[in-house]
This record gives structure tokens, sequence and C-alpha cells, in this order.
């Protein structure tokens, strides 16, 4: 299997977050690649492949305009108002928001913001720019008919048309999706197995009848993002009932939350899919410090081996999965059940 891996990640590295009322060390940084990366290679996974280059046409379908507009240039604005530190919003509008954004650029940061977890700075686009093409070139090998995986940071799977939420600000595997559909698949199933909901993957494909999207995630009520992931959220439109949503309580152990896969996996299987792309999100793991689900280490080559049954080119998208050494070993155990499933 390729991975498709950069060093421009660490071009996105913001200084804090707010988080529970305070201002600490954000839990998504660089550090993460480093445990990713040590369990990779602790899994016998050594070659690495560089992306294609990045493409800004990949993001039509999935990010507006108005929003790769100000991602691009919120730096500069920001230091150009005269503000210091990354770019962090302080006012959030209430639904129904306005259909143009505030030309301030306090104002425009929480118009195109929905958590204060997720900031800007200054090469930012450059790191953003790098996971988008590593997602690309997992879509080149399943157009091959191959499986591939995009070891990547930030996450995307929070990031909506035109919002950023929960350290995402592109939408990698929405963007995996809607560039296997550009190469002329039908149907592409996105499987987001995160502890947290795919909120943003859910919004961009709510009302499409091209993508079928299944999450398994923590409770809404009592999980972040809390707003989104309700078991009665099944899409809009031409994509009603094309939206899965599994929600599940603070503390499941690994058989309940396999048999939630199971049923999302039976569902892909009668979609008939031409491909898939898995939103890996390890955070699922019992020790994950901002995350509530029970899984070992040894459940995470089970539930790959499971997803590999359904024959279907896979392009792996790295999420979410912080603080603890196990992440790498997890993510890589996915990868290894899948292959050898």
């Amino acid at each position: 299997m390729k991975i498709y891996y950069t060093d421009d990640h660490l071009a996105h590295h913001p200084k804090a977050e707010v988080h529970r009322g305070k201002m600490v060390t954000p839990h998504e940084g660089p550090h993460r690649m480093d445990l990713l990366m040590a369990g990779m290679k602790r899994a016998g996974f050594t070659d690495f492949t560089e992306p294609p280059a990045f493409d800004i046409t990949c993001l039509d379908g999935v990010h507006t305009p108005d929003y790769i507009h100000f991602v691009q240039t919120a730096w500069a604005r920001w230091k150009d108002a005269g503000y210091a530190g990354d770019v962090l919003p302080m006012s959030f509008p209430y639904n129904p928001r306005r259909a143009k954004p505030p030309i301030e650029i306090d104002g425009a940061a929480g118009y195109f913001c929905s958590s204060a977890d997720t900031m800007i700075t200054e090469t930012s686009w450059t790191a953003l720019a790098s996971t988008a093409a590593c997602a690309l070139g997992t879509v080149e090998s399943v157009a091959k008919g191959e499986s591939a995986f995009a070891l990547i940071r930030p996450p995307g799977h929070h990031a909506g048309a035109d919002y950023m939420s929960g350290y995402c600000i592109l939408n990698n595997a929405a963007i995996a999706a809607q560039a296997l559909l550009n190469k002329g698949m039908d149907r592409v199933a996105i499987l987001d197995v995160d502890s947290h909901h795919g909120n943003g993957t859910q919004d961009i494909f709510y009302a499409r009848d091209d993508v079928l999207f299944a999450s398994l995630h923590g409770e809404p009520d009592h999980h972040f993002p809390y707003f989104w992931g309700h078991k009665d959220e099944k899409g809009a439109g031409k994509g009603d009932g094309y939206t899965l949503n599994y929600p599940l309580p603070a503390g499941t152990h690994y058989p309940a939350w396999r048999n939630a896969l199971l049923d999302a996996i039976a569902k892909i299987r009668n979609f008939k899919p031409d491909a898939l792309v898995v939103s890996l999100g390890v955070d699922t793991f019992e020790r994950d410090p901002i995350s509530s689900f029970k899984l070992k280490v040894e459940d995470y080559p089970a539930y790959g081996a499971d997803i590999a049954k359904l024959g279907l080119p896979t392009s792996f998208i790295m999420e979410g999965g912080y603080g603890v050494p196990e992440i790498g070993d997890n993510a890589a155990g996915v990868l290894k059940g899948f292959s050898e499933g």
C-alpha cells in the first residue's frame, strides 16, 4: 500500500487553543506526526511517497470560493489589522447567518469558523495544500484499483464547505471522494471511524446521492462537535437516505462499536460504490485524552480486516488521534489488518 506523506505538514503549527475555558498547548500539532510516524515504522511501514503537485481545482465542489479565499488570505489580513498571534475568531454568528461575510477580518474569521480550537498561522496554507495533495495521491492509486493512505495533519472531517472547525480547515476525505467522482466513478462511499462526528463531510454531501456517508461517533449530546450526528440526520432532497449516523455512548467498548461498523459496512455494500474513502481517526483508543471510547490496540487490525471484506479500492485519510504513542500503532494496525484481511 502506498503511503503519501510530506514534511510540509510542519508549516501548520498553532501556538495555543481554547479548551474548556483555558488557553492550552494544542492537542493537534506537529508532535502528532512524530507519534504516527514512529508507530508506522514499528509496524514495518518505511516507504513513503511524496504527493503529486497540488491543484487548487481539487477544491471545486467541496469548498466555496469565498471560503478558499478566506483561508488563503486570513493571515495577511489579520496582520494588516494589527492583531498578534494566530488567526482566532472572538465572535461567531448565530444561525441563520447572513449570506455575505463581514469585511473586517475579525468578523470574517468568526463567519468562517465554528469552534475556537482552530487557528490559521502564517504558513498554514503550505501545510493545507500538502494534505490535499496527499489525498489526491491516494485517488491516483484508487483509480488504478489499488488502496493507499494519506498520512497527514491537520485533519479535515470537521471542515464544511465554508467553515473550519475542530482543527480542520480543508476536508481531505471530501476532496478525495469528489476527485474520484471527477475521474468518472459513479458512486463513492465515505466511512468515518473517528470518535467525533464528521460534520463537515456530512454537510458537504448531505443533499447528494452519489456519495454515501457513514459515521461512527460519540453521542452528540455529550461529544464534540455536539450539534450534528444524530441518528435521524439521514440526508435531504436527492441525498435522503445517503447519510448514516451511528451515535454511541461514552465508554463504548469494541464489541458494541464493531456491531455499528458491521451495519455500516453492510449498507455500504448495498450502495455498490466504485471506491471507498475511510476517514481514519484513531481517537477511539481507550487512552485518548479528548475522546471517550474504549478500543484497544488489538482491535484496530481486526476492524481493518472487516473493512477489507468490502473488496473495494480504498483511500485512507488520516484524521484524529491524540497525545499517546499508540496512535501510530493503531493507524498502522488498521492498514495491516486491511492489507492482510
